[in-house]
């Protein structure tokens, strides 16, 4: 009798476990950054995709770079991150699918309203950083080996301005996402470089405005990719690839465009037909 009641716990535990594993599989993990989530654009966009297609989405948000480790660590199904370089690599070494444009805004450079370095009104960042390194004015730099904290390392570079030197009191590494790093310059009274998606979002600006933009070296362009299967078969390739297919669609691109804060526009789709 034991016997037989082992084997129909057994059979019947083969049988469930089909369809258990198939309804806990209709979600998908997306590595993506603060700028996405802190903004507000997911929780617009997300919604939209899950009611078009049932699938959920489990969204790991990070800097850029750690997005594209835990990609390559196989811990998700899809990327959706902002430096075009990074992500280059992260394809290049076969860690990706394929590359897919997605949207666009920019990047602000933010600071007191006091302005101590004087560079209210620019439309020049490198000639604003130069300007509050020589003034030595209070800078609140992510440190996260994000897309925005790329963005400032290459243009404080292109500034001429070697920060391994340069460094000092002035410059706080805080090592945390978009939200919380405005959160420590408004705090200091500091200057920060910040995505605009996120600026227009976040609400605890006290004496922070936005003092440099236009400048076409602050062009911030997304992308996405579905992490390669053939490097880690776990990738739940046909579910991914149907959330990259469409935040590239119309249906997608157009909920993109419709995500405003206050009348605003935060991001600009603009993936390639």
């Amino acid at each position: 009798m034991n016997r037989i009641r082992r084997l129909l716990l057994a059979l019947a535990c083969a049988c469930a476990v089909p369809l258990g594993a198939h309804a806990a599989d209709e979600f998908i993990t997306v590595a993506s950054t603060t700028s996405t989530e802190q903004s507000g654009l997911f929780g617009h966009l997300l919604p939209a995709f899950e009611q078009q297609t049932g699938i959920k989405v489990h969204v790991v948000a990070l800097g850029t770079g750690q997005a594209l480790d835990l990609a390559r660590r196989g811990d998700a199904d899809v990327v959706f991150v902002h430096d075009p370089a990074a992500e280059a690599k992260f394809l290049n070494e076969g860690w990706g699918v394929k590359r897919f444009e997605v949207m666009y805004n920019d990047f602000v450079l933010i600071g007191p309203k006091a302005d101590p370095a004087k560079i209210v009104g620019g439309q020049d960042i490198v000639t604003a950083l130069q300007k509050i390194e020589s003034a030595k004015a209070p800078f609140v730099s992510r440190g996260d080996r994000s897309g925005t904290n790329a963005a400032e390392l290459r243009l404080w570079k292109i500034a001429g301005i070697d920060l391994d030197k340069a460094k000092g009191p002035w410059y706080r590494d805080t090592g945390s996402g978009m939200g919380p790093a405005l959160n420590t310059a408004a705090s200091m009274d500091a200057y920060i470089l910040a995505d605009r998606g996120t600026w227009l979002a976040f609400k605890n600006r006290q004496n922070l405005e936005i003092l440099v933009q236009g400048d076409k070296r602050l062009f911030n362009q997304y992308g996405v990719m579905l992490v390669n299967p053939a490097k880690h078969p776990s990738v739940k390739k046909e579910l991914g690839q149907k959330f990259v297919d469409w935040v590239v669609s119309p249906a997608g691109q157009q909920a993109i465009a419709a995500y405003k804060v206050g009348g605003e526009q935060l991001f600009f789709p603009n993936a390639k037909p």
